[in-house]
Order: structure tokens, then sequence, then C-alpha cells
């Protein structure tokens, strides 16, 4: 029924004002913003809508996935941009924040609504 439309993600922010200038700015993502709500346009042509909740409670899983060419050059760039790598207890990661134990190198971070993303790069 649904094989041939062209469905679309969201998520939810508390702040649509910092979302978009961390979406936009912060990552280089394609921002536009219209009737109070946010589209990123994402490579491959998918967009994903983002929109303001009041009672907003960030996502404990990964919302977004960017693969990358260089993990450690695109951590690095991140940093430098103000971004916090996350770290978690049972996934030990590098200095960096880089999981490195099995599967693709990956590496999470928030968005300031707190909603997990990560950077992976594909072997």
């Amino acid at each position: 029924m649904f094989g041939t439309t062209k469905a679309f993600s969201g998520f939810s922010v508390d702040d649509l004002a910092k979302a978009k200038e961390f979406y936009g700015q912060t990552l280089g993502i394609d921002v536009s913003e219209e009737h109070g709500l946010l589209t990123l346009h994402i490579a491959g042509g998918r967009d994903i809508l983002v929109y303001p909740k009041e009672n907003h409670v960030p996502a404990t899983y990964t919302i977004l996935n960017f693969p990358v060419d260089d993990i450690e050059q695109t951590v690095d760039e991140l940093v430098r941009r103000g971004v916090r790598f996350e770290r978690y207890e049972h996934l030990k990661a590098d200095e960096r924040g880089i999981f490195r134990g099995g599967g693709p190198l990956i590496a999470w971070f928030t968005d300031p609504a707190g909603n997990v993303l990560s950077v992976l790069q594909e072997e």
C-alpha cells in the first residue's frame, strides 16, 4: 500500500531555533523552515521533519546516522565546532569517543535537544 509513497522521518526538539542553528551551521545540513517546522534536506533526497514539542523527551536511541569517509577527521572537526561526543559505559571508546569494538567505527553525539546522532565509518 505504501510501497510507492515518498515516506519521511521526523523527530521532536524543545527549541526550534537552537535546532536550526545546530543542524544548519554546526553540521552543515541544508535546513528550511516553514509553518513553525524545520526540514532537514539530507543527501539522497530524503527530507526529515523536525518539530517543536513542549514536553519533548530526547530519543534514547540513535535517530540519525551520518556515514563518513574518515571518522577521525570528522570527529576532530565536529569537536572544533563545539560538539561533545558521548561515552557509554558498556561501549568502550577511544580518547576521541570512537567505538572500535566491532562493526563500523562509530561515535555518538547529541543535538541541543538531547537526541542521539552518530557518525560512522563503514569499511
